[in-house]
């Protein structure tokens, strides 16, 4: 490919030379405004490229001999600090993978190479690039963070995880540290619409939303978008944005009607500052949500700081005792709870309003677990809260909520068996994959399949298998290739698409790092 002076430019960087050949014939360069300048087998020819060529872009295996990927990153950056490093990592490989997003890389990828993920990533770096090209400079900033490791490492705070606050700490000067705050944005009655779509419709119409999100988020200065539950998505503003929630939240909303037809509701935080405080911004983000009970769908709901809110203290360990009596389906330890927190809003004298507000917070954290069963009908949420409104005392209420509580618990012990062994999901995931290995299948369909947040999906499933999933649908798909291979004559490039691989160099790639041989050569070992 030749130099273009208006195109960005990038160098290959590798000691296999069948992967600089399926990076060249794999990316659309051309379509992505870019042109390959050059291409090396070692981090020595690197250098002398990059002053030969000056790129834009550079990328790397991680691990070469002679100078390794972080080494040439370290001494190119010193002279070209705008220069964007992406790097290809091997698994096991993460504490180095780490260190480069550390000392400025750009992102990394785990090999076997992901073309499609590859080309995405490019395609952001193209973005920060024309960003640079105006004078911004967002090199350091959390946008340009690897999406992944970041999506990740966000949702494991906000989940509670203390390791990845850890991981985050070299994250200096980070824009979460200058104050922000969260919107999270939910569709309006998501039970419902997950009921009517198929696992694949499902796939697409939250596809297209991030991608909405995505592209609203930058054009009105968001810092970041990700989705965290199955219909919902977290969004960060800097604190400075404050006075636009209203119209912010009003746009995004009809944005998403426009496009979609869907209707979604969205519930801002308060302020803060440092990542520290991702797990409490997200409660405060998904309370200002309860709103939506009493007010309707498409609403725009904000955090409460009056001062009765403030001062009385909402009883966390009672729910995590009650949340736990529901997931094992126990009534008669659910009962017992009741009486405590009714023992609980009596010793602490709380107001009318606010005894109300923490029943009703209440009654949605254990609705959303029924909701993930999927046992419940339309409405019976909205029903329950009605009757709280309409509740002149708080034994009333107790009776409204206990009321609805022992049916939903008594509809699930009929037709539902709550907390699954681990070994029982990630089984039915192997089942999943088993039936889908075929086609395009991603850890957001297999974390869906399993009932699961991305994270926690991908931390069982590493528990359970001691495979990431990605190494796991990679050896499936081997096996089902070497099963091919043994037993019958097609030829090796047709059998790439028949195991989930489009382009056959690849997946012969994928197969000989695997086995330690090509295809052909397997087939003809095991034939003699």
């Amino acid at each position: 490919m030749g130099m273009d002076k208006d195109k960005y430019r990038v160098i290959l960087v590798d000691d296999e030379p069948v992967i600089l050949r399926s990076l060249k014939v794999a990316i659309p360069w051309e379509e992505l405004s870019l042109c390959i300048a050059g291409e090396a087998r070692n981090g020595e020819g690197a250098l002398a490229l990059v002053n030969e060529t000056r790129p834009h872009i550079i990328i790397s295996d991680i691990r070469m001999p002679g100078i390794d990927g972080i080494t040439l990153m370290k001494e190119v950056m010193n002279e070209h600090p705008q220069l964007l490093f992406i790097f290809i990592s091997g698994y096991g490989e993460f504490e180095y993978a780490r260190e480069a997003l550390r000392e400025g890389a750009f992102d990394y990828l785990l090999k076997p190479i992901d073309h499609d993920e590859l080309t995405e990533t490019v395609k952001r770096a193209t973005t920060v690039l024309q960003k640079q090209d105006d004078n911004d400079k967002l090199l350091h900033s959390i946008q340009v963070l690897s999406m992944l490791a970041r999506e990740r490492m966000f949702t494991e705070i906000i989940e509670g995880s203390r390791s990845s606050l850890q991981h985050m700490q070299w994250l200096e000067q980070s824009e979460l540290d200058q104050g922000y705050y969260m919107a999270v944005l939910q569709l309006d009655q998501y039970m419902k619409l997950g009921g009517q779509w198929g696992m694949e419709e499902k796939r697409l119409w939250l596809f297209a939303i991030r991608n909405i999100l995505e592209e609203w988020s930058v054009l009105n200065g968001g810092l970041t978008v990700f989705p965290f539950r199955s219909g919902e998505w977290v969004l960060l503003f800097p604190a400075s944005m404050k006075e636009k929630q209203e119209h912010l939240g009003r746009e995004v909303i009809r944005l998403i009607k426009d496009n979609t037809k869907l209707s979604a509701s969205i519930g801002f935080s308060m302020s803060a500052a440092g990542m520290d405080r991702l797990a409490e911004l997200y409660e405060s983000a998904v309370e200002a949500l309860y709103q939506r009970f009493y007010a309707g769908p498409e609403g725009v709901y904000f955090a409460t700081t009056s001062a009765d809110t403030r001062e009385a203290k909402y009883p966390k360990v009672l729910e995590t005792a009650m949340l736990e009596s529901v997931r094992t389906l126990n009534l008669g330890k659910t009962q017992e709870l009741w009486d405590q927190l009714k023992d609980y809003f009596e010793c602490h004298n709380l107001s009318r309003d606010n005894t109300e507000r923490m029943l009703s917070q209440l009654m949605v954290v254990l609705y959303r677990q029924f909701e993930h069963w999927g046992v419940l009908q339309e409405g019976d949420m909205e029903q329950t809260l009605q009757g709280i409104q309409a509740s002149s005392t708080l034994q009333d209420m107790m009776i409204v909520l206990k009321t609805s509580l022992s049916r939903w618990m008594k509809e699930c012990s009929q037709g539902h068996q709550p907390k699954e062994h681990a070994d029982t999901i990630i089984g039915k995931t192997k089942a999943y994959i088993s039936g889908h290995y075929q086609q395009d299948l991603s850890i957001e369909a297999a974390a869906e399949a399993a009932g699961l947040s991305i994270s926690h999906f991908c931390t069982l499933f590493k528990q359970v298998t001691g495979y990431t999933f990605l190494e796991y649908l990679t050896e499936y798909r081997i096996e089902k290739a070497k099963s091919i291979l043994k037993n019958t004559s097609v030829k090796v490039y047709q059998i790439a698409p028949l195991v989930g691989y489009q382009d056959p160099r690849y997946f012969t790639q994928v197969f000989k790092k695997i086995t330690g041989r090509t295809p052909t050569e397997y087939r003809e070992a095991v034939l003699n």
